[in-house]
């Protein structure tokens, strides 16, 4: 983005200095990275392991609970669990985190347990037939058969992490939020541009390396056929 200061200077010369410096865009991708990742990784641990719970016959009683559970943690506004989280673990990061985390378990949860629920009747019942244990039929036919629907729902998850995480700035947390904040309040569009400008690139650009390995774990049919 320095390399770019030129022409933040030739289109708005009023603007002083014409590219955030408060911190490194480097330092900000970082942190905003790692704080996606974190409540990401979290949500798609929680969330498989609820969908593989509620799936099984000695969770399918609570499978209506789980659904709710998760259908409000995304209901909630992030900025209303901001608001509620800071006072008991204050400001920075982990606010945040656990908003991103509370926002992203419905979509992998949700995915997780439709396809776990795909999978083919027969197949189960010839990995019975060949006598696999309940264990080893989860880990060798039943999640790998549902990977393709899981990952979407984990694409769709840090997709929205990656744009609900600039709110964080407003408690704290350095994000690519950052510069959208302080130029919203020095009134300096530049700032408001270039943090936009790369939290859409950071969201896009995982978007599609979603994509590609989604294509990569679908059978090659379901793969050669149109989107």
């Amino acid at each position: 983005m320095p390399l770019l200061a030129p022409l933040f200077r030739w289109g708005f010369p009023q603007v002083q200095p014409p590219v955030f410096s408060r911190g490194s865009f480097v330092e900000l991708f970082l942190s905003h990275a790692g704080m996606v990742l974190a409540a990401s990784l979290a949500a798609t641990i929680v969330g498989i392991a609820l969908a593989v719970f509620a799936t099984r016959p000695a969770g399918r009683d609570f499978r209506a609970l789980i659904d709710t559970v998760a259908t409000v943690g995304q209901t909630f506004p992030p900025a209303a669990v901001l608001a509620l989280a800071v006072p008991t673990l204050g400001f920075g990061p982990r606010p945040t985190i656990i908003a991103l985390f509370l926002y992203g378990l419905l979509p992998i949860l949700g995915n997780a347990i439709a396809g776990l629920e795909a999978v083919p009747a027969a197949v189960l019942d010839a990995a019975e037939g060949i006598g696999l244990s309940p264990w080893q039929r989860l880990r060798d036919i039943e999640l790998p058969l549902a990977a393709p629907v899981i990952l979407a729902g984990v694409r769709v998850s840090v997709t929205i992490a990656i744009g609900t995480a600039a709110i964080g700035s407003t408690v704290g947390a350095l994000t690519l939020g950052t510069p959208i904040f302080d130029g919203l309040a020095g009134n300096k569009l530049p700032f408001v541009i270039q943090g936009a400008v790369l939290t859409a690139l950071f969201a896009i650009v995982t978007d599609l390396a979603f994509a590609a390995l989604q294509r990569r774990l679908q059978p090659p049919g379901a793969a050669r056929s149109p989107a």
